[in-house]
């Protein structure tokens, strides 16, 4: 009867053990997931943070020419 506690408790170890290998590589999964949404979300707003101002020089400079 001990015995078989005992092989059950271990059998649960390493159950545990895969359960928690599994849950980090699941954790890091979706941390670059993260990391690489923001990245396309964050990149181009700073990206059109200096287009922008650039665009609309171009377009108040081709207005000017006409005058």
């Amino acid at each position: 009867m001990e015995n078989e506690i005992l092989k059950k408790i271990e059998e649960q170890g390493k159950r545990i053990e895969e359960i928690f290998i599994s849950a980090e590589k699941t954790r890091k999964y979706f941390l670059w997931t993260l990391i690489i949404s923001a990245s396309f979300i964050v990149l181009p707003i700073i990206g059109l943070m200096f287009v922008i101002p650039q665009f609309m020089n171009t377009l108040s400079g081709v207005g000017s020419f006409g005058l």
